[in-house]
């Protein structure tokens, strides 16, 4: 009759052996951060505008993976009264990602937050160009902003709130 106790090196060896195991496809999404795994948005935005770069640039440096659209002027203003951002919510470009509508500087974890929490929205918004928010100049200036949900109605709420710096 064997022994069925494992002897020392085959724990220690075989804890290994599960931990780079574990580890694979974490070293694969960062080896390939626009992997399937990565949130794929699709903005529309003005050609020169150097703010929407900037956010977009963002979201791409969080793992996002985006493409972009030129649009401008009222083919832009029809293409978000189309899908549902309300005037009074209105920014300067529009993010379209699994089923939502990004208008403005949204920072990502709020972007994310929405993801994973998949609310009966149309999405969220960042009217005007505040200061400071993503994309829109250094945070340590930032002035104070909100994060609107878009509900299915049109009515919209406070989805987070940005203090001023």
């Amino acid at each position: 009759m064997t022994n069925a106790r494992p002897t020392r090196r085959t724990v220690l060896f075989g804890g290994a052996a599960l931990g780079i195991a574990a580890a694979l496809p974490l070293a694969a999404r960062a080896a390939n951060p626009a992997s399937p795994a990565s949130p794929k948005m699709h903005v529309l935005k003005d050609p020169n505008c150097g703010c929407c770069t900037a956010w977009i640039d963002i979201l791409r440096a969080e793992g996002f993976e985006v493409t972009v659209e030129a649009s401008m002027g009222t083919a832009l203003a029809r293409f978000k009264t189309r899908n549902g951002i309300p005037r009074n919510m209105i920014s300067c470009h529009t993010g379209t990602i699994e089923g939502y509508m990004i208008e403005g500087h949204v920072p990502v974890a709020d972007i994310r937050r929405l993801l994973d929490e998949r609310p009966e929205a149309v999405g969220l918004a960042v009217p005007g160009m505040p200061m400071g928010s993503p994309g829109m100049g250094p945070e340590s200036r930032r002035d104070a902003y909100d994060v609107h949900l878009i509900r299915r109605d049109g009515s919209t709420g406070i989805f987070a709130r940005y203090d001023a710096a």
